[in-house]
């Protein structure tokens, strides 16, 4: 009954999101180069499949790239100001002014300091866009460790690596995971900014630049949805793993 509801619920709110959509475009009689309606993508993705299929890829490997570094960099240096109040008031000030500056404002910076390096571009931008979050949650969640627990373990002899992975890490794992939920959407935006850009992009972004540039818009629509898909693909997968190693943290509701 569950895993139905955990299934059933999201799926009928797509449904209705979908019917919703169709029925305003179909309301006011808008034509498909003014707005695409769902009924007007089934014959785009038909048509483009392989380019769905190969950018598709290609747009989700380098944002998983992109994650993974801002999960590695990201969790190091929550640690670092998590630890230290000197870094973390040192760190905290650079970290909130370099996430104000809007990252599209990086992409042609970043094109002239790696000329021709798309790949490493698009990784880098969703890098970006994505570690701030994790950097934060974790820092947070280190920070605010209560000092009665280490004190404890060190009155029987635990060492700071000990008190690390009993209290502070499962202490951190649920805003860490709430931190990459969030990590998981922009840096889906970091990578597409690149590949729209970019004028030897590839990937869903360059899909979608084709079709403006064409005035094709049920392609554009088509390629929104690809990226929502993937999206929730990705978010669904960190679920998982939440459930997995902080499963604990999660309270029943009735």
């Amino acid at each position: 009954m569950d895993l139905l509801h955990r299934i059933g619920v999201p799926l009928a709110a797509i449904l209705i999101f979908l019917a919703l959509w169709e029925g305003i475009v179909w309301w006011n009689g808008w034509p498909n180069y003014k707005m695409a309606s769902p009924s007007d993508l089934p014959p785009a993705y038909a048509r483009y499949w392989q380019l769905f299929l190969t950018m598709g890829w290609q747009t989700l490997w380098r944002t998983v790239a992109g994650l993974g570094l801002a999960v590695v960099f990201g969790t190091l240096l929550g640690m670092v100001m998590g630890f230290s109040r000197t870094a973390r008031d040192g760190l905290y000030p650079l970290l909130v002014g370099f996430n104000a500056i809007p990252k599209a404002t990086l992409v042609p910076v970043l094109a002239l300091i790696f000329i021709g390096q798309h790949d490493f571009n698009t990784v880098l931008m969703a890098f970006l866009i994505s570690f701030f979050p994790i950097a934060v949650s974790v820092g947070i969640g280190l920070s605010t460790l209560e000092p009665e627990y280490r004190d404890i373990l060190r009155s029987l002899g635990a060492s700071k690596l000990t008190i690390f992975w009993k209290i502070a890490l499962p202490k951190t794992l649920p805003e860490f995971f709430g931190a990459l939920k969030v990590s998981v959407t922009l840096a889906f935006i970091g990578t597409n900014l690149v590949e729209i850009v970019s004028p030897h992009g590839r990937g869903l972004g360059a899909l979608f630049k084709s079709g403006e540039t064409n005035g094709d818009y049920p392609l554009m629509f088509a390629v929104l949805i690809a990226l929502a898909f993937l999206g929730i693909l990705l978010y669904y997968a960190v679920v998982a793993l939440e459930r997995i190693f902080a499963g604990w943290a999660e309270r029943p509701q009735h």
